[in-house]
């Protein structure tokens, strides 16, 4: 399989020696500050670019039918446009918050405990994440996956970040050193507390995952999410 990198950071690096290990080819790879081989000679896209450059990274290579796997979080304003164009020109792509397997395990089991909890109203839900002190978007996009479903669930509105209200999830984000991401939620109440964490202890795990991700998506046309590639 030959790559295209769109974004050549900590992940991008990852990536490529990944990649690279599982037989792969680096063909090509687009950065702010450089850029070397050319797209057209991928036969996919792997994007972990900053939010500001993903939009055009991603429609770059769609418009060259190649497929674009994403884990840029922090530009989801775009991604109907994306997904729009994508449909429209039979292309194919990929987005995911996260593609570490135990992650999207964790949104699984997150998932279930919302619906369980949702019972019981004496429990306030609450979510925790800590990332290095590079990272640009906060909440995470995970955090922000973990709230979302947690809404679907139960009677809150929405999250915030913020002091809140009955009816609002709260977020609470630490920035810390090099920590890779540890994701914590939490239901409390006066009684007890039920608590699920995630904690990353490399990047690996989430290099491998959109490795396996572009793997799958060859051949494929649409829209898809790191949940169809592991069938959960």
């Amino acid at each position: 399989m030959k790559i295209a990198l769109l974004g050549y950071g900590k992940m991008g690096k990852e990536i490529e020696k990944l990649s690279k290990k599982r037989g792969h080819e680096i063909v090509a790879i687009i950065d702010k500050n450089f850029s070397k081989g050319e797209i057209s000679n991928a036969d996919v896209s792997i994007n972990f670019s900053t939010p500001k450059a993903a939009k055009e990274n991603i429609l770059n290579s769609l418009k060259l039918n190649i497929p674009v796997v994403s884990g840029t979080t922090g530009w989801l304003e775009d991604i109907n446009t994306i997904t729009n164009f994508c449909k429209k020109n039979n292309g194919a792509f990929l987005y995911s918050s996260n593609f570490s397997i135990g992650v999207n395990i964790f949104f699984k089991m997150s998932d279930i405990l919302s619906k369980l909890m949702n019972e019981y109203n004496d429990y306030k839900a609450s979510i925790e994440e800590t990332h290095h002190t590079k990272k640009i978007d906060s909440p995470s996009g995970t955090a922000i996956t973990l709230a979302e479903k947690i809404i679907n669930n139960s009677n809150y509105k929405s999250w915030t970040l913020k002091e809140n209200k009955h009816d609002e999830l709260p977020i609470k984000v630490n920035r810390i050193g090099d920590v890779k991401g540890n994701h914590i939620v939490k239901y409390n109440s006066s009684i007890d507390t039920i608590k699920i964490e995630h904690d990353a202890k490399s990047r690996e795990g989430f290099a491998l995952g959109s490795i396996i991700a572009s793997e799958w998506i060859i051949g494929k046309t649409g829209v898809f999410s790191f949940n169809d590639v592991l069938k959960i």
